[in-house]
């Protein structure tokens, strides 16, 4: 961030349960039941041009994580498109990041929550490549995290729910202080799971390789560039992937709203090459989110 403002002083507005405020002003109460029980959901998006990327499929994410921490939301998936729209314009941003959240309030303190009310914020900003791009293009050095992804029976890992990202913040934590830019994470079975924040794919013989997200986020980026692979002839595979595979894929690449089409060098001691298939994703990636191509 170097010399910038933290995220709570700042020029601009965030809309926040059905208005557009000040941004200094879009505060909660220190006994927000979210704040002490990860009562909490979010997404992340990005505009490019104006136009803010599968909006609407991020809206209906959210309305999903929030139904499976038991507390629905009051906005339809067309009301938070408009929210997102209306901050983006308001703060006269054509490329952004955008992060809507819905928590529950302050109305009830304890794991009990029913009394609690839920709310919705979103806010925006300029954001530019999730990693450095000089550093991106020869491709990122991964740790192996020390936190797994949990078993879908002891959370709900289909939403994107704050709790979730805490062994995230820890994994990556430890990724830097060891001299690396993000750590790759297996799940509770010892399996390759994702990033921090990304999916994860390898390519082997003009083959990509993908894990099944059976315990962590099945991404709309993702998705994405499963789809244009597909458009392209490339064979995608969703399977089991073991640690000890990755020796024998040529290619790793991280996809993800923030991170996009992200080249990997090195995973723990396996090292791969930027090969002309990911860089091919990444170039067809940046195309459709642009409107150069079709998805």
């Amino acid at each position: 961030m170097g010399d910038m403002p933290g995220f709570d002083d700042r020029d601009g507005w965030i809309w926040f349960d059905g208005e557009l405020v000040p941004w200094r002003d879009a505060r909660v109460h220190v006994l927000t039941h979210a704040l002490h029980y990860a009562s909490s959901v979010f997404e992340g998006q990005r505009a490019y041009g104006g136009t803010i990327f599968k909006l609407s499929e991020h809206s209906a994410r959210l309305r999903r994580s929030a139904e499976l921490l038991g507390f629905p939301l009051p906005w339809s998936v067309e009301e938070i498109d408009a929210a997102c729209i209306a901050t983006l314009e308001a703060n006269k941003l054509v490329d952004a990041y955008l992060r809507p959240v819905a928590w529950r309030g302050s109305e009830q303190m304890g794991v009990s929550a029913q009394a609690t009310k839920p709310h919705l914020a979103v806010a925006c900003w300029n954001w530019g490549k999730y990693f450095d791009p000089a550093l991106a293009e020869k491709g990122i050095r991964l740790d192996i995290a020390p936190w797994r992804r949990p078993a879908p029976y002891t959370a709900p890992t289909e939403s994107k729910a704050a709790g979730l990202y805490m062994i995230c913040t820890l994994s990556k934590h430890h990724a830097e202080n060891r001299g690396f830019n993000d750590a790759l994470m297996l799940d509770w079975r010892g399996q390759v799971a994702e990033a921090t924040g990304a999916n994860v794919f390898f390519v082997r013989d003009g083959v990509i390789h993908t894990p099944t997200p059976d315990c962590f986020l099945d991404g709309i980026t993702r998705r994405t560039v499963i789809g244009l692979a597909r458009q392209r002839g490339i064979e995608v595979v969703e399977r089991v992937i073991w640690p000890e595979e990755l020796e024998s894929f040529e290619q790793m690449f991280l996809t993800g709203s923030a991170a996009e089409v992200t080249f990997v060098a090195s995973a723990g001691p396996w090292n791969f090459e930027v090969g002309e298939l990911s860089r091919q994703l990444a170039r067809d990636y940046d195309d459709l989110v642009n409107g150069r191509r079709q998805g």
